[in-house]
């Protein structure tokens, strides 16, 4: 059985024309990502991992190369509501509820009443956050505040969900927690997860693929395949595959680092 590709760039750059001259964000970089899959993107702050993200988005738009999101266009993808997006802040409006926060993409693409009730419902319920419809985000802490991010994300039911950092503020027992309930979600849901990091163990806990990116200009310098079960309690990171994954996601950012100097 051939897995079904859903974001594929082929030969994609973007550069930047700044007023001290060109900045080359994203170099030559050819990538498949299939339905379901569950694929982080690391390296060094600079390398392109948010950029990358934000043209699967139509955020930003490169400069040569292609790239579809299911067979589209970005922009075709967006219009299509194919992906929600988790930020690295939270971004809930102080003023409105959680529930209201969540109801807000649903609102602005003009679901029916009854439907925003069972949507915000349902991913609330998925995230964790049944009973908290009425608190404000300042009622909330930071972990709370992005499992609401999340739930607005999948409000609208996207099949791709794209993650810049979204718990790289979060403390490390936060952190592991909602790692656990991420990969909880992700198999009950059976989205294709899009993930960029900093932590190579966040990176190895989470992946199906860990997408390994180099400095300035941002390219592809190793793409590893995760020999780790579905099943992935924290404890696995104690195990010699993870350990050994790790140190090839290192290894590969030393290597994108020593190609620099």
């Amino acid at each position: 059985m051939t897995n079904e590709t859903v974001i594929s760039a082929k030969d994609l750059s973007l550069t930047f024309q700044t007023a001290d001259g060109p900045v080359h964000a994203l170099k030559d970089i050819n990538l498949d990502v299939d339905k379901g899959d569950f694929v982080s993107f690391i390296g060094p702050s600079g390398c392109g991992k948010t950029t990358f993200l934000r043209v699967m988005a139509d955020l930003e738009h490169p400069t040569a190369g292609d790239i579809s999101v299911n067979g589209v266009t970005p922009e075709a993808a967006r219009r299509a509501r194919a992906y929600g997006y988790v930020f690295q802040a939270a971004g809930l409006y102080p003023w409105r509820t959680i529930a209201g926060n969540v109801r807000l993409p649903l609102e602005i693409m003009g679901y029916a009443k009854d439907e925003q009730d069972r949507r915000v419902k349902s991913v609330l319920e998925l995230v964790d956050l049944a009973g908290f419809e009425k608190k404000f985000p300042w009622q909330l802490s930071g972990g709370m505040q992005q499992r609401a991010s999340i739930a607005r994300a999948l409000a609208f039911d996207a099949d791709i969900l794209l993650m810049d950092e979204p718990f790289g503020a979060l403390d490390e027992i936060v952190r592991d927690h909602l790692n656990e309930q991420l990969l909880d979600l992700w198999a009950r849901t059976n989205k294709t997860i899009c993930f960029v990091t900093h932590s190579i163990p966040e990176a190895v806990y989470l992946s199906t693929r860990i997408v390994v990116m180099s400095p300035r200009p941002g390219r592809i310098s190793d793409v590893i395949e995760s020999p780790l079960p579905a099943e992935r309690p924290l404890e696995i990171r104690d195990t010699q595959d993870f350990i050994d994954v790790a140190h090839r996601v290192r290894e590969g950012l030393r290597a994108g680092m020593t190609d620099e100097v």
